[in-house]
């Protein structure tokens, strides 16, 4: 199996020039977009990769850069989501700081399938090596003529754009995103309509994840059956890059096939449980998503099979709860970081993240009572999809409906004992 959005970095300890990029081919899918294919042919052959988006959201790539109207003249934009807050999530800055050429290529690339002649890298605000490695990258690309008027004398324009991010989490989702971006206050907006026909200044505009846009130039130079047939799923192509944090051997990241078993990942790349640790949980992509228990390890990593387990996919970085560890004051921890990064727009958000956490507190207190778990299970109704305004609180309610769920005998030992129990 080829790992072609980590191979260059493993070849490269330091990120190269535009010239050892080249020499390695980087630039061999740009090249053959612009000169010998439509916009409408790029996005066809991205449909039929079957690319879904690496951000979280698992939505077709193709089919996103097909709902721009195509008789619509206006100015249109793209944005490359690299706010990368989600707790327990970090392939993006890997490949920022790893590989920023690859980036650029397929910015370049998804640019002219949409008919866009100005981008923006959106980069969280903490990623300082990230952003120097970019502008580095992006100033070699318009020396080299990748970027510019009239790139490679096809008569394509297109400037690229850094903008170090205020550091807000909600600005990760994508209307509020481009909020941000205009120099407004970062709060998602109503949608429809939706940013492929009114987005950023109120134009068109593509939003898409890093690790996404990092796989076009490959697919294209390649074709959609090479990308296909490096994956393990029948409906999801590609490679993923996998993440594991937590008391294991070898935390870290690795790109592997879609649809690779949790097992694999955990026992055979992240080395196992330390001695003396046992699993207890897993949180499968990032923060924002539903435990899951030892029994679901044989779970497949991709979007259709987490989702019938019960769980999503995400960022597909994993978050370990070990047997030493209180999974209450684990919860805790993550609804903390979801209150604090709550933009306050719409009540059930404002109010109930805030309430959860001062509940889950008191459990951790010792002052908790038997009817503190319905009130949290209100909670995470009353904060369900379709009651806020965006994704924000019904993702933070994914760790604490499915932490009462799986561990609920753990919530009553600290009513009982009136502390925690691992304290």
């Amino acid at each position: 199996m080829e790992a072609p959005l980590t191979e260059y970095i493993k070849n490269h300890p330091l990120p190269g020039s535009i010239k050892e990029y080249e020499k390695a081919g980087g630039f061999n899918g740009v090249r053959k977009a612009l000169r010998e294919m439509s916009p409408a042919d790029v996005t066809n052959l991205v449909k039929a990769s079957a690319l879904t988006g690496r951000g979280g959201a698992g939505f077709l790539t193709g089919l996103k850069w097909s709902l721009i109207p195509e008789s619509d003249p206006r100015m249109r934009y793209l944005v490359a989501n690299a706010d990368e807050m989600e707790p327990g999530t970090f392939k993006d800055r890997y490949l920022l700081e790893r590989n920023p050429h690859q980036l650029i290529a397929g910015m370049i690339i998804a640019a002219y399938a949409i008919k866009a002649e100005k981008a923006y890298i959106f980069l969280r605000w903490a990623y300082k090596k990230a952003e120097k490695t970019l502008k580095s990258a992006i100033s070699e690309a318009y020396d080299a003529g990748y970027l510019g008027k009239n790139i490679l004398g096809t008569g394509f324009n297109l400037d690229i754009h850094v903008h170090q991010s205020a550091g807000r989490y909600i600005c990760g989702e994508e209307t509020a995103l481009l909020s941000s971006l205009e120099g407004k206050r970062g709060i998602p907006r109503a949608k429809p309509p939706y940013p492929a026909t009114m987005g950023l200044f109120g134009h068109p505009t593509v939003v898409n994840n890093v690790e996404t846009l990092c796989w076009i130039s490959h697919i294209v130079e390649k074709g959609a059956g090479w990308f296909m047939k490096l994956s393990l799923s029948e409906k999801e192509g590609g490679t993923k890059l996998f993440g594991v944090s937590g008391n294991v051997k070898n935390p870290g990241l690795w790109e592997l096939p879609m649809g690779t078993p949790m097992r694999e990942i955990i026992e055979n790349y992240a080395g196992g449980m330390l001695e003396g640790y046992k699993l207890k949980g897993i949180i499968p992509g990032g923060g924002s998503t539903d435990f899951m228990t030892p029994d679901h390890i044989d779970t497949k990593m991709d979007f259709e099979s987490l989702r019938a387990a019960g769980s999503r996919l995400g960022t597909g970085t994993m978050i370990i709860l070990d047997d030493k560890t209180c999974p209450v004051a684990f919860i805790l921890n993550l609804i903390k970081f979801f209150s604090a990064e709550s933009c306050g727009w719409c009540t059930p958000c404002r109010e109930g993240l805030p309430w959860s956490e001062k509940i889950l507190q008191s459990f951790e207190d010792g002052t908790a009572k038997p009817g503190d778990i319905d009130i949290l299970e209100f909670h995470t109704r009353f904060m369900a999809p379709g009651n806020t305004f965006c994704a924000h609180a019904p993702g933070a309610m994914e760790p604490l409906q499915s932490g009462i769920k799986y561990y609920r005998d753990d919530f009553m030992r600290h009513i009982k004992d009136k502390h925690c129990p691992w304290k």
